[in-house]
């Protein structure tokens, strides 16, 4: 039978004797309260506890322990919330990451470094900023150069965080500060710029030029972002006149063609007429100093030949007569001999005699250079020749002595 049958009144299973918990042992054939009235002493406790008013004095004895149950719950409620929210608060930071503060929405001065780290959550705001990565972004659209011309121009541009606090605090939506900055930037630098100069050689310092302007624009703003490398990637004229450049292009690149091949044309000549010139310069130099030394030497062989005709005058004429015959007679192999007294010329073969006097062999039309003995024998031939002709000794031909060396 159940505790609160009527029947059962009398037994109590909290071993009470009273109609209440905790109170006298004179009810005990009072039954416990009912479900609704543990609610409604429950719902009291709870009021008095966060400064409520109870609803009557009766029930103040049996409350006690139901206060006691609330008040733990409570508690233990609270700490695991303590326990939750501290355990939110931890966080790691990568090696190429900074993290940056707010609590309660002002900046904190210390920017989180890598590693574990705790924040109070709720209180503490953290923003974590990679400053390591190159991020790129990509720019293209159509520009109006300084001479008027219509240019597309494609251009990428490689950045990284500098200033994480900067690029957290002061600007709302720094890449789109940069996405404007850029484009301002090339549109500057295009719009100074000459056509032929986007389109050839002038893109490295296009690129340089924007890089530069855009890095001024981001400082200014105050982003903390650093503009590493900007590259012109694509610049062509619009497709309506793209096939007149592609003309262009092409007589530029003849041009330059044509001027390499002549400068390398000229460089294999220059040397060449250059080296022309300094061997026919240094054989006019080596003529003039062998003329200047043969009529130096002629002139004091003069000057030699004149103290000695000044001593002997007769002596010299007769020596100076010898040395030319025998210059002219040295240089010839034939000699024709006039003999006095008669019409008739006589032939002298020189080279044949010359010839045998020199054990046989035969020389023609070359200078001999003969000992005095060998002159000597050529003159006596000479001599039988022209005795053997004229009968007599008129013509007679002498070997000069101490000239055989000639």
């Amino acid at each position: 039978m159940a505790w609160n049958e009527p029947g059962n009144k009398g037994k109590d299973p909290w071993g009470g004797g009273g109609g209440n918990r905790g109170g006298g042992g004179n009810g005990g054939d009072q039954g416990p309260p009912d479900l609704d009235e543990v609610i409604k002493k429950a719902s009291e406790k709870l009021n008095n506890l966060f400064g409520g008013k109870t609803g009557g004095s009766g029930g103040s004895g049996g409350g006690g322990a139901g206060a006691g149950v609330s008040a733990g719950l409570i508690s233990g409620v609270l700490v695991l919330a303590i326990v939750i929210w501290a355990a939110l608060g931890f966080y790691t930071v990568d090696e190429a990451e900074r993290g940056v503060v707010l609590r309660f929405g002002q900046l904190h001065e210390e920017v989180v470094m890598p590693g574990l780290r705790w924040n109070p959550p709720i209180v503490d705001e953290v923003t974590k900023v990679n400053i390591s990565q190159v991020n790129s972004r990509s720019y293209a659209n159509d520009m109006l150069t300084t001479d008027e011309n219509i240019v597309n121009v494609s251009v990428s541009v490689q950045f990284i965080v500098q200033d994480p606090v900067q690029y957290v605090i002061q600007v709302r939506q720094p890449q789109n500060g940069l996405d404007q900055g850029v484009e301002s930037a090339i549109r500057h630098v295009v719009g100074s710029t000459t056509m032929d100069r986007v389109l050839t050689q002038g893109r490295a310092e296009v690129a340089a030029e924007v890089r530069e302007r855009s890095q001024r624009y981001m400082d200014h703003y105050g982003t903390g972002i650093l503009v590493t490398q900007v590259n012109v990637e694509n610049a062509q004229p619009p497709n309506a006149v793209q096939s007149a450049f592609d003309d262009v292009i092409r007589a530029r690149e003849d041009e330059q063609r044509a001027q390499n091949q002549a400068l390398a044309y000229a460089n294999r000549v220059v040397p060449e007429a250059r080296g022309e010139a300094q061997r026919i310069i240094e054989q006019a130099n080596a003529y003039r100093d062998q003329v200047i030394a043969r009529a130096e030497g002629e002139a004091d062989r003069f000057e030699l030949l004149l103290t000695e005709y000044q001593a002997s005058p007769e002596v010299m004429r007769e020596r100076l007569y010898i040395d030319a015959m025998q210059d002219v007679l040295n240089a010839t192999s034939k000699v024709l001999v006039d003999i006095e007294g008669g019409n008739n010329m006589m032939f002298i073969p020189l080279d044949r005699m010359m010839g045998q006097a020199v054990d046989g062999q035969i020389v023609s039309g070359q200078r001999l250079n003969l000992d005095e003995q060998q002159m000597r024998d050529l003159a006596e031939q000479v001599n039988r020749e022209i005795s053997a002709s004229s009968g007599s000794d008129r013509g007679r031909v002498q070997a000069l002595p101490g000239r055989g060396g000639r």
